[in-house]
């Protein structure tokens, strides 16, 4: 693997499947009395948040206290960020305290990718801005393994508001690479204008491609990121694009519900749907630690993870 996670194109297949092949390993240690590695102990993690976040940041901070390592949360709120203090200033003082890995999310678009040429420890991407999301992709897919095996040929549908998701852009690329076909489903309007580059199928019409589907994953409305009319209004978005009951007897008896949360309630998901079987939401929160463990362990270069386990 390489020092940085900023992209999910920054995996090969192998990077990916050495990656889910390690959380799968490290999956064995929630189910012990105590959920504990030494493998990490020395080194410090700081998870370096400039957008509100919960589940991400409790994932990462619990990922990196169950493999033993320091880990100091700084926000922005409170901080030196909110008197002018640029990012290369705070990444300098970062660096002075001696980060082995800096987690971090940031409202712009490839501020991780300039955090990585500011420095010398291994740089996460934990979201920025529209752009990606590579740790929520990797427990997406690891969550997909679980329920259903080998990806390869499976049929992923990605539902909703894909122009303002950075998770759909990330599980579009890591699944391409795993050998899964994704298809993006949304309103018109709703499509970032280079979707055409991208390795997947586009498609406007949700009943026609439910009954095929091994995986529906639907994404949040985001309204706090539109400043636009992208669609008449919530009830016709529902109408046309959201998952309730009726659309889920559609999908094959073996399909999967997914959501990387928080979600709409109502409105891109009934919340019967959000709480049946077929769900998978509660499963991603839990193999989100996993995952995260996962690739702070092979950034870090963990010791060898045979004897512990």
């Amino acid at each position: 693997m390489k020092r940085h996670l900023i992209s999910a194109a920054d995996l090969t297949r192998d990077d990916a499947l050495l990656i889910l092949d390690t959380a799968d390993e490290l999956a064995k240690i929630s189910e012990r009395s105590i959920k504990k590695l030494p493998t990490l102990r020395g080194r410090t993690v700081v998870n370096l948040f400039f957008e509100d976040s919960t589940r991400t940041r409790i994932s990462f901070e619990a990922a990196a206290k169950r493999l033993s390592a320091d880990v100091i949360n700084f926000s922005a709120k409170g901080s030196s960020v909110s008197k002018g203090e640029s990012l290369k200033d705070t990444a300098l003082t970062l660096e002075a305290m001696g980060a082995d890995a800096v987690v971090i999310r940031h409202g712009a678009s490839g501020a991780p990718h300039r955090l990585a040429g500011w420095v010398r420890g291994s740089v996460v991407n934990a979201g920025d801005g529209t752009h990606e999301h590579p740790t929520q992709a990797l427990l997406d897919a690891f969550t997909m393994r679980r329920r259903l095996g080998p990806l390869d040929g499976r049929k992923v549908t990605i539902v909703g508001d894909v122009l303002h998701s950075r998770v759909a852009r990330s599980n579009v690329l890591l699944l391409a690479t795993l050998g899964a076909e994704v298809t993006l489903v949304a309103p018109p309007t709703l499509f970032p204008v280079q979707v055409g580059s991208w390795p997947c199928e586009v498609s406007y019409d949700l009943d026609a491609v439910l009954p095929k589907s091994d995986v529906v994953m639907m994404l949040r409305v985001q309204r706090e990121r539109m400043n636009a009319a992208f669609f008449p209004t919530e009830r016709e978005y529902s109408r046309r694009y959201g998952l309730d009951r009726d659309r889920v007897a559609r999908m094959p008896d073996h399909a999967i519900v997914m959501h990387p949360g928080p979600m709409n309630r109502g409105m891109e998901i009934a919340a019967e749907v959000a709480d049946s079987p077929r769900s998978t939401i509660v499963e991603q929160v839990a193999n989100g630690v996993t995952a995260r463990m996962a690739v702070l362990y092979l950034l870090l270069g963990g010791a060898d993870l045979g004897g512990e386990i």
